[in-house]
């Protein structure tokens, strides 16, 4: 057995990044998927680079394709067209995000192909809805701008940030794994499948979790704080002798271990510190006591003390070593992917009976 979805065939009309990491979950674990793409070009993301792959290909398309056969097929001519839809009517799911409406135009709209295939499990993924955001072009930036995201991150009021990676597409690409696979679970009981439709924005306002609720709960609008939290202190990163810290205290017996460790004991019952909302409401002074203390030793040092006296800490790794943690924790990152030139970054589901699986790398322009 190849995996817990093996059996279903999904096709795969969605490119760049939101519904292509989507699919690739869905066939790491088992799925047949067949990614229709442009004759000539294909992929938008295949022409995203440098940096390259050791085959030439991008590794922006490498990161969302593996597990996957493509075709390419022209849907602005009849036998391209005739093609889609013979793939979508043999299909357990379909996955898309053009722009509202383009498919239906085309024939391969939920509703023409539910008709024949009644089944079919269709997915659809915009930027800002089926609605009246249809025509607003859905690139993660810009929902990261108009969604609020930018507005909550960055160095300091009147700084917006973008987060470093496309992070609305990707948690966009899994509200739509579980909508299809809610979706499937329907269709056991039922027979019937239905239309799952996800878009960037509301799924933003969702993964911003506290920050929205504190503006749908209490009228608060939250703005930028840098690395501190709004709601919990120290909470931030730090300067120690050599290089940031991160402490992440979340309670008040953790706070107190943190002022023994750094000889500032007397901090856990200064009645500004005691409690976190207090701590909350004088987070500068707090800090500058602590980084008086913090500078006088090591990051590693300090992370290794406190650690082992049971505070939240670590130091700020880039990539290389977050990649080396997760190795020496024993979480095996990186996997090889038969015919792959490269490694692959792993799925990061733990299945006892279907684990993910890896049988064929990123396919090479159809």
């Amino acid at each position: 057995m190849t995996g817990a979805l093996e059996g279903l065939l999904v096709a795969d009309f969605s490119r760049v990044l939101a519904g292509p990491y989507a699919t690739m979950l869905l066939a790491d674990l088992g799925a047949e998927v067949v990614k229709v793409e442009r004759p000539g070009s294909g992929d938008d993301t295949r022409a995203w680079g440098p940096p390259y792959a050791a085959d030439g290909q991008s590794t922006y398309f490498h990161s969302v394709n593996r597990n996957k056969r493509s075709v390419a097929w022209d849907l602005r001519s009849r036998e391209g067209l005739a093609e889609a839809r013979e793939l979508a009517l043999r299909a357990d799911v379909l996955v898309e995000n053009f722009k509202p409406g383009t498919l239906d135009r085309l024939g391969l709209g939920y509703e023409s192909l539910a008709a024949d295939n009644p089944g079919l499990v269709y997915c659809s993924i915009s930027g800002f809805g089926s609605g009246a955001g249809a025509a607003l072009p859905g690139y993660d930036l810009l929902v990261q701008a108009m969604g609020g995201l930018m507005s909550i991150t960055g160095p300091g009021p009147g700084e917006p940030t973008k987060v470093g990676v496309a992070l609305v597409d990707v948690i966009t690409g899994l509200h739509a794994v579980y909508g299809v696979l809610a979706a499937l679970r329907h269709r056991d009981r039922t027979g019937r499948g239905q239309h799952v439709e996800v878009n960037l924005l509301s799924s933003l306002l969702s993964a911003m979790v506290n920050q929205s609720s504190a503006y749908a709960a209490a009228g608060v609008v939250p703005g930028i704080l840098g690395n501190e939290h709004p709601s919990i202190a120290p909470y931030a990163v730090y300067a120690t002798g050599d290089r940031p810290l991160v402490l992440a205290v979340g309670n008040d017996g953790q706070f107190r271990a943190l002022t023994s460790v750094l000889q500032l004991a007397e901090l856990a019952d200064d009645e500004r510190f005691a409690t976190n909302p207090s701590r909350v409401a004088h987070r500068g002074p707090l800090r500058t006591l602590l980084e008086a203390a913090l500078v006088t030793r090591t990051a590693a040092d300090w992370e290794r003390e406190l650690t082992a006296s049971g505070v939240p800490c670590g130091v700020v790794n880039d990539l290389a070593g977050a990649f080396a943690l997760a190795k020496d924790l024993g979480l095996a990152p990186l996997v090889d992917v038969p015919g792959s030139p490269v490694p692959q970054v792993a799925n990061p589901l733990a299945l006892s009976g279907t684990p993910p699986t890896y049988r064929t790398p990123a396919p090479p322009v159809p």
